[in-house]
């Protein structure tokens, strides 16, 4: 396929391409990392931004699905080659793709969304619940300056943490991913199975105690725990963005399916598309 014309509410590099599966892993109970194999959309996506999926051979389903960029790959001579991403199964397209095969044939489109921003000097705190810890990968190597996108990080942030919370042990994905250098790495269970023992959120608190708090925030995962992260970085006054998980049928801001509340700035409520305007909000502007 060749690249996209110009459509409304598309990021002006997205394309729409063709890519192979280059490898399926397992890596937790239920969760998934896949390998696609697309130079054109490895040299344009930054961190935050999300592409769609869907699987051409299939008309059942028919559109495609959002996922966020966790990581691009380079070929044996160090140019971008192609995208990493995450899933967990929870219906008929994240189940089929847990089948696919090296080879498979996998259609995307992107880069789409505005991606989170450029990582500047603060002490930068990455929390994450569920499956919301796959876009960080990319963030947490941009931010160390372990890899570039494309986006200049004059002054990397002073620390980089991330806090990542899960059900249980078995819900654990990509543990290894973030073995980086200087990246701290917190974990919390609910049942206490790893990590401390509790919510995510709460290890954000606690970290508020001691002598390197967060000085800004980026969060992901459901929204329950995102609106408890918002609410601890607004009563400290600290700087936080949301990537948001609603479901969208198109992608590009055609269908208007997933349309966000945001606060505008004389105070009044509008809708806002999460596709386009999004899916990184200011926590601040977002009614969760």
């Amino acid at each position: 396929m060749e690249a996209c014309q110009s459509l409304v509410g598309m990021v002006p590099t997205a394309v729409q391409k063709l890519g192979r599966v280059r490898e399926v892993e397992q890596v937790a109970r239920g969760t998934y990392r896949v390998r696609v194999e697309c130079p054109e959309l490895a040299r344009q996506i930054i961190p935050g931004q999300f592409f769609m999926v869907r699987d051409p051979r299939v008309t059942d389903p028919l559109l495609g699905r959002p996922f966020a960029l966790l990581d691009t790959y380079e070929d044996s001579v160090g140019q971008p080659a192609g995208i990493d991403f995450g899933f967990v199964t929870v219906g008929k397209m994240t189940n089929l793709m847990a089948q696919w095969s090296v080879g498979d044939p996998v259609e995307l489109w992107g880069p789409l969304g505005n991606g989170f921003p450029v990582p500047d000097s603060r002490r930068l705190f990455l929390v994450a619940g569920g499956i919301g810890q796959t876009p960080f990968r990319a963030v947490a190597r941009e931010a160390l300056k372990l890899h570039s996108f494309g986006r200049n990080v004059t002054q990397p942030p002073s620390g980089v943490t991330l806090c990542y919370g899960a059900r249980t042990k078995e819900h654990l994905a990509f543990l290894d991913w973030f073995q980086l250098p200087n990246l701290n790495v917190q974990i919390s269970t609910d049942d206490g199975s790893f990590g401390r023992k509790g919510y995510v959120s709460q290890l954000l608190d606690a970290a508020y105690e001691t002598d390197a708090p967060p000085e800004a925030i980026y969060c992901c995962g459901p929204e329950p725990m995102m609106a408890a992260v918002a609410k601890v970085a607004a009563q400290r006054g600290t700087p936080c963005w949301l990537s948001l998980e609603t479901p969208m049928a198109c992608g590009f801001g055609i269908c208007f399916s997933c349309v966000t509340r945001v606060r505008m700035d004389d105070g009044s409520w509008d809708y806002r598309r999460t596709c386009v305007e999004g899916p990184i909000f200011e926590a601040e502007k977002l009614c969760l």
